[in-house]
């Protein structure tokens, strides 16, 4: 019999259908009585026959004709929401799909996996585990480790012994000695009582990151958890199950126990959960429709899904990628805005960055040799003005190896300590299956992850520095020799006026940004916990610095590609020519 989730004014009802030849009005009439059959005002309808309502897909939130069948119009089991005409959105409203869902619309499950052993991610495997092109599988050898892991644990549960959050309470609570028989629901109250965080949920990509690192810091066999349920976890990664997530909520130590919560909070079948198929529902549903059941903790494995610093690791990685890819493209930018400028190609002369040979100085040098003017690639602007009368060019220009490469060195050194947390162990206990011992210790402090993001959002920040001061000189005709603010109408039409405005608003912004979070710590958890990272915070402003180092950059490409419209017919190198044409396939120009 077909069955379908339905959801009215923020709770689920389960519809089953007898008849497939029924409607999708008839879907949303039977909801609406089940939603108010156990209202003691009728739901606030005088009449249930009179609602007037429409129905939606979640997935997708396409509309529904009331009078197509349901076989027609509807898988088995899929998830639609019923939208009742007048009704004004509670401020609590999730919507059924989360920001960017357009992206998910076209969701297809992948057919590839990656082999995670604890030992070997790096950041581009998670950010691609993220953005769904991967399924996860665990290596044999990482099977082994977990297996010989959890026998410690049992050993502890059989023997009775006293082990901190095996068969002890936590933090404050360390020396309350808990029953044998109460064991498991120690770990489903522990999951519970920190599911606290606030704000709105992560996105489905990065969602689906923080789970994939949690599954591979749980491969690594040090955490105790039960080969079974990491098979579970990991089945509900694969099905693109992702529990809601909320941002805030984490103080970086004991690890990032709140927003890991409420990723386990899903795991057990409570809370919210998204999938491309249901969009936001109770997460029993959610499992249900993709054939899964909620996980049951065994004794420690509650803790060992939460304590830990993947979610600063995993918004770390993110950022680190993200501020990777922008470092090469302002290198890209900057060379077409110094070709504008009519600048001159001698500051990145080999013998120049020899002599002070900083790795991201020398890289940056040899990026703009290889796009500007060269015997290789002919420049009819450099030409131009070969033999005009200035000397040296200003030091937003001059200076980029010097600027862009100490930004790609730091990239370099965040990226090192990211990659050594993704496969660490962050846990407590830690559990030795070689020694058969746990041992209490600190590795899910999250000062590591933090102090390296809050570095990596001062590193990166200055190539939005650097950029705006040269989306000035194009906008400013008695530093550029051409046209005020890039436009030929002047008055009439203000060109990049306001551009360059939002440009200087996002980088000002970016140097409050730029404070470091990690300088600041509150005590928690009754002065047990009296030293944190603020890490979450680092990690969450490090991406919001990324984005505008993204958008002046691209203020910046705009505005070089309508600066070259008045060197026309003079044409730049080929490269440049070729990153000018990408512009022109999207924005044309403006007179």
């Amino acid at each position: 019999m077909p069955r379908y989730t339905v959801h009215v004014r923020g709770e689920w009802l389960a519809v089953p259908c007898r008849d497939a030849q029924l409607t999708v009005g008839w879907l949303g009439r039977e909801a609406i009585k089940r939603y108010v059959k156990n209202k003691p005002d009728n739901g606030g309808f005088a009449s249930v026959d009179d609602v007037r309502f429409l129905v939606r897909r979640c997935k997708g939130l396409g509309l529904l004709d009331d009078e197509d069948p349901l076989q027609v119009a509807l898988e088995d089991n899929e998830f639609v929401e019923v939208v009742i005409e007048g009704d004004a959105m509670s401020p609590d409203f999730i919507p059924s799909q989360p920001e960017g869902v357009y992206l998910y619309s076209k969701y297809r499950e992948p057919e590839k996996y990656i082999a995670l052993d604890g030992d070997s991610l790096t950041t581009e495997d998670l950010v691609n585990l993220g953005k769904g092109h991967y399924k996860i599988k665990l290596t044999p050898t990482a099977e082994k480790k977990v297996q010989k892991s959890r026998e410690v644990i049992d050993s502890i549960i059989k023997e009775k012994t006293v082990v901190y959050g095996i068969t002890t309470g936590f933090g404050k609570f360390a020396r309350t000695i808990i029953p044998v028989n109460k064991l498991e629901e120690l770990q489903v109250n522990l999951v519970r009582s920190h599911s606290s965080g606030v704000g709105k949920p992560l996105i489905p990509e990065r969602c689906r990151m923080l789970l994939a690192l949690r599954i591979n810091v749980l491969a690594k066999g040090y955490s105790g958890i039960s080969l079974e349920t990491l098979k579970q976890v990991i089945e509900v990664f694969n099905a693109s199950c992702l529990p809601y997530v909320p941002e805030k909520g984490t103080v970086g130590a004991s690890g990032d126990l709140a927003p890991l919560s409420h990723l386990a909070l899903g795991l057990i079948g409570e809370g919210k959960m998204w999938s491309p198929k249901s969009g936001w529902a109770d997460a029993k549903y959610v499992l249900e429709a993709h054939g899964l059941k909620p996980v049951v903790l065994k004794p420690k494995e509650g803790l060992a899904l939460i304590n830990g610093t993947q979610m600063i690791t995993s918004l770390g990685c993110e950022a680190v990628e993200r501020a990777s890819a922008i470092a090469r493209q302002a290198d890209i930018v900057a060379a077409l805005t110094l070709e504008v400028l009519k600048g001159t190609t001698k500051a990145f002369d080999t013998d120049i960055h020899a002599v002070r040979p900083h790795r991201g100085q020398v890289e940056v040098a040899f990026r703009f040799r290889s796009l500007l003017d060269s015997d290789h690639h002919p420049s009819e602007i450099a030409e131009s003005h070969r033999f005009c009368d200035r000397v040296q060019d200003a030091y937003t220009l001059r200076c980029c190896p010097q600027v862009h490469g100490v930004v790609n060195d730091t990239i370099a050194f965040v990226k090192n300590i990211i990659t050594t947390e993704l496969n660490s162990a962050t846990d407590n206990p830690m559990v030795f299956a070689s020694r058969g011992e746990t041992i209490s210790g600190g590795n899910f402090h999250g000062e590591y992850p933090a102090k390296a993001l809050d570095y990596l959002a001062i590193g990166v920040h200055e190539l939005a520095a650097i950029s705006e001061r040269r989306i000035e000189r194009l906008c400013n005709p008695s530093l550029s020799e051409l046209p005020a603010f890039l436009v030929a109408e002047g008055g009439l039409n203000s060109g990049f006026m306001i551009a360059h405005c939002t440009a200087a608003a996002l980088v000002s912004e970016n140097k409050a940004l730029c404070h470091p979070s990690s300088v600041d710590s509150l005590s928690t958890s009754a002065a047990t916990e009296d030293h944190v990272s603020m890490g979450g915070w680092a990690a969450r402003k490090a991406l919001r610095v990324i984005e505008h180092v993204e958008q002046v950059l691209a203020i910046e490409l705009l505005a070089a590609c309508q600066g070259i419209e008045f060197l026309r017919p003079l044409r730049t190198t080929t490269p440049l020519e070729k990153v000018y044409d990408l512009v022109r396939s999207v924005v044309r120009f403006g007179k």
